[in-house]
């Protein structure tokens, strides 16, 4: 009986550590930023329209990311959290790539990076995790500066757990 007991414990006490890694922002924007980099260098190369917009297309290797949602989705399905890539377009950035939905259940792409905390910690090249409202919703969330190989930020990506 002890032995089963032990069982159990130990098996709660397993699920209970995944849990909270599973739901670890900072773990969850690594393994969205290794994906990415494990596609190939990200650069910027000509443009595309993405929600109506035309702005930057954002490329890890020769992947176009603009419109494109295979790691975003593959974030959700491993984490159970929102994931963005946005593009710098001037002093804005814009969703081109996201799992995050707007109230009438598209993806939010097109929309902007508010000014806030995140914007303004990306702006400068540096991480931003911390308590954030994205599209209306409160999310535990990390945002990192994405550089191409001159060091320039050309983009940003994120990822959320919902509060």
């Amino acid at each position: 009986m002890k032995t089963l007991a032990h069982t159990l414990v130990a098996t709660l006490l397993f699920s209970a550590a995944a849990v909270a890694h599973a739901n670890d922002p900072k773990a969850t924007i690594s393994d969205l930023d290794a994906r990415l980099a494990k596609i190939g260098a990200p650069k910027l190369e000509g443009t595309d329209v993405v929600g109506g917009k035309t702005v930057p297309a954002i490329f890890f290797g020769e992947r176009k990311i603009n419109n494109n949602y295979d790691v975003v989705d593959a974030i959700r399905k491993a984490h159970q959290a929102t994931a963005t890539v946005f593009v710098k377009d001037g002093e804005e950035f814009v969703r081109v790539s996201t799992n995050v939905l707007t109230p009438e259940g598209k993806r939010g792409v097109g929309t902007q990076l508010a000014r806030n905390a995140a914007y303004a910690a990306v702006s400068k090249g540096q991480q931003f995790c911390g308590p954030i409202d994205v599209l209306g919703t409160a999310f535990d969330a990390c945002y990192n500066p994405i550089k191409d190989g001159s060091g320039q930020i050309i983009g940003v990506s994120y990822i959320g757990h919902k509060k």
